[in-house]
């Protein structure tokens, strides 16, 4: 844990304000805008670093935008950092909601709401798919770990109905059974 100071706590504020206010789509949707504020402008940590975050903060409970802004604001600058950083992703958002979702409720039908939605669904699932692309590189390194993806993907699309915690907490059992045996063997 760093020490806090004005400047990180300034750039943690900006990072997280950016990430989470200039995404659509929800958590899943500011993953991109994180990764390019953590890693590639502030460099707070690598690509490996940030995917390994990632999934340990997928595995609980809670947003992903809030658990992200937290640990990353916290490994920056302490619990400065992580209130700052998760206030950052988190408030302007609450406030947006509170004061214009009356107004966009009312507009829900309109044609030019339905337009603008429809053109920035597509963007959003192609930055969720360079992030799972640039994820999926460093993830799947060998047989083993193909094996869980595939096997994955299968379970998610033979068993609809399941639910995905299922798969996260097996996928850690398993994983913890599989590679503590590997790396200790």
């Amino acid at each position: 844990m760093a020490k806090s100071n004005a400047a990180d706590l300034r750039r943690l504020f900006l990072a997280f304000f950016r990430a989470s206010n200039f995404s659509y789509g929800g958590g899943p949707a500011m993953i991109p805008l994180m990764q390019a504020e953590i890693v590639k402008k502030y460099k707070w940590m690598d690509d490996d670093e940030f995917a390994d975050l990632l999934a340990i903060a997928n595995s609980l409970p809670a947003p992903i935008g809030t658990k992200m802004s937290g640990v990353v604001g916290y490994r920056v600058a302490g619990w400065a950092g992580a209130f700052v950083a998760t206030a950052a992703t988190l408030v302007p958002t609450a406030l947006v909601m509170i004061l214009l979702g009356s107004i966009i409720i009312g507009f829900a039908d309109s044609p030019h709401l339905q337009a603008i939605l429809q053109g920035v669904r597509p963007v959003v699932v192609v930055l969720l798919a360079q992030t799972a692309f640039d994820m999926g590189k460093k993830a799947l390194r060998d047989k083993i770990t193909w094996i869980f993806g595939l096997a994955a993907i299968t379970i998610m699309l033979l068993f609809s109905w399941l639910h995905p915690a299922f798969l996260v907490v097996a996928s850690m059992l398993l994983g913890m059974a599989l590679f503590n045996r590997r790396q200790s063997g």
